[in-house]
């Protein structure tokens, strides 16, 4: 009788609908991103894949979104700086995974592994690359996001701070890819120099 009831609670328990639901909206899916203390790569990684996910996603209803939104210009200036704090977030987590690949000097001693820096190196610099472009993205929407200045949302004062900053060349992305490319090339081309004396 008791193997009974708990082959029963069992089949229930088995059969029960789970709870749960699908992520359809830039709003729910923007929880899921999040700063890690160390920056290892698989994080870094999950964060792009929430951040690219969210690129592709709709807005939801201005109801739930992440501002108090209560016409059509504070709508769209909340979209245009959600989409612009999305890209930046990317253009820094492409270069967070870039610095896990880059090595910053070419010491003799790593002559012998020469092939393997030269293939890291290329990683960075294919991701270095990668942020330009949502740079460039970031860059657009803060544009667009500034036509509506005096328009004011407090929950994401932030993010118009950082639009701010765009805007005023005081968060200039493209000059820091540009010193990573070019640090990156003379590194590379010390590795390229190498040779067996090297070591």
């Amino acid at each position: 009788m008791r193997r009974r009831l708990l082959l029963l609670l069992l089949i229930i328990v088995i059969c029960a609908p789970l709870h749960s639901y699908r992520l359809l909206y830039r709003e729910q899916l923007y929880r899921l991103y999040h700063q890690h203390l160390i920056q290892y790569p698989n994080r870094i990684t999950e964060n792009i894949y929430w951040l690219q996910r969210i690129l592709r996603a709709d807005f939801a209803n201005p109801l739930y979104a992440l501002a108090t939104i209560e016409d059509q210009e504070e709508w769209r200036r909340y979209r245009a700086l959600f989409n612009m704090h999305v890209n930046l977030n990317l253009t820094e987590s492409y270069l967070q995974l870039g610095a896990r690949y880059f090595k910053f000097n070419a010491y003799f001693f790593n002559a012998p592994w020469r092939r393997q820096n030269l293939e890291s190196l290329e990683y960075a610099r294919r991701y270095i690359k990668e942020a330009r472009g949502y740079w460039s993205e970031a860059q657009r929407w803060s544009k667009e996001a500034t036509q509506q200045p005096t328009i004011h949302l407090e929950e994401i004062q932030h993010w118009s701070d950082e639009s701010w900053r765009i805007e005023n060349s005081q968060l200039d992305y493209d000059a820091i890819i540009d010193r990573h490319l070019e640090r990156l090339q003379r590194v590379v081309e010390r590795f390229q120099s190498m040779d067996a004396d090297s070591y």
